[in-house]
């Protein structure tokens, strides 16, 4: 695995496609997370380009032991093979904690002591409670100053987007109290870290782009081009997820799982016989424009045990 991130000699300009997937290992993938990584696979490979693993177990207390081999399994029997080695972000806990230094030496960040409780209190909003307060960083969480927050962007298959949730445009969480950094640093800095290109991903994650923006800037960084597609929801606001009991995927039936996703995304034409041939067709058919321009697409119920009160 290569080593840190430097803020102070990024990376080279980038000259090549390098998308990426980057699962949490809290459990087995399921039908959605199958999308997601067969769609960023599509891109990079339609770009000639590279496809990494990356592993997103930040949040230890939430992993699931051996969840990431499973993933890995099933990546690899549906024939989506990564490109270099696989990265967990575990192993890079020094490299954030260096990132954090560097953006308060340049005071963009603060302490913050506010809890959930009081959060609730405003709405759900943080109000950016503790930015004039010159708290510790350290025993409290740690937020980035987001006063100047960049919340436009054009997405490759949406067209232009304006983030205007609120919570989306608060303050960002960086570090919680309990020394866990967030989502939202961690994805940042390995992106910029990987010199990854093109991000690929569902459309869960859309409002979270104004803080990776905000940050992609203060650390001056070369900012990636965006995708979101839809994701697979059981019924309207329940998107697949393990929280929502998602049904793992059958990895003896790969082909079958393969044209499911692919008709997801728009490309119902493409047919094969073998998982090498179903991909091989689908890389060469792959275009923004097929994909649905939804937020989320109702597939069956039995996808979520929590319909069908049991795995099947």
């Amino acid at each position: 695995m290569q080593d840190s991130l430097s803020l102070f000699s990024p990376p080279p300009p980038h000259t090549r496609y390098v998308g990426r997937f980057a699962p949490s290992p809290t459990g087995p993938l399921h039908f959605g997370s199958l999308i997601a990584a067969l769609a960023s696979y599509l891109d990079a490979k339609a770009n000639k380009g590279d496809w990494l693993l990356r592993i997103e177990d930040i949040d230890q207390p939430r992993c699931v032991g051996g969840a990431d081999e499973l993933i890995k399994q099933c990546l690899l029997a549906h024939g989506l093979q990564w490109d270099g080695d696989v990265w967990y972000q575990s192993q890079r806990l020094s490299v954030y904690k260096a990132v954090i230094d560097a953006l308060n030496e340049k005071q963009v960040v603060y302490g913050c002591r506010c809890t959930r409780k009081l959060i609730r209190q405003h709405g759900g909003v943080y109000p950016g409670t503790c930015r004039q307060a010159e708290l510790p960083l350290s025993n409290n969480a740690v937020r980035l100053c987001c006063s100047g927050m960049t919340a436009s962007f054009t997405d490759n298959i949406l067209g232009h987007v304006t983030v205007s949730e609120p919570h989306a445009l608060e303050d960002t969480l960086l570090q919680r109290r309990d020394g866990i950094y967030s989502y939202n640093l961690v994805v940042v800095v390995d992106d910029i870290a990987q010199g990854v290109t093109h991000i690929v991903r569902g459309s869960d994650l859309l409002d979270t782009t104004a803080a990776h923006l905000t940050l992609y800037h203060q650390l001056d960084a070369q900012i990636p081009t965006y995708a979101h597609i839809p994701v697979a929801a059981t019924e309207t606001g329940r998107k697949l997820s393990k929280q929502n009991h998602a049904r793992a995927l059958d990895i003896t039936s790969p082909e079958h799982n393969l044209l499911r996703a692919l008709n997801f995304l728009g490309l119902s034409a493409v047919q094969g016989s073998t998982v090498s041939d179903i991909l091989d067709a689908a890389v060469a058919s792959w275009q923004y424009g097929n994909v649905p321009k939804m937020q989320e697409v109702i597939v069956d119920e039995t996808e979520s045990t929590y319909h069908t009160g049991r795995d099947i």
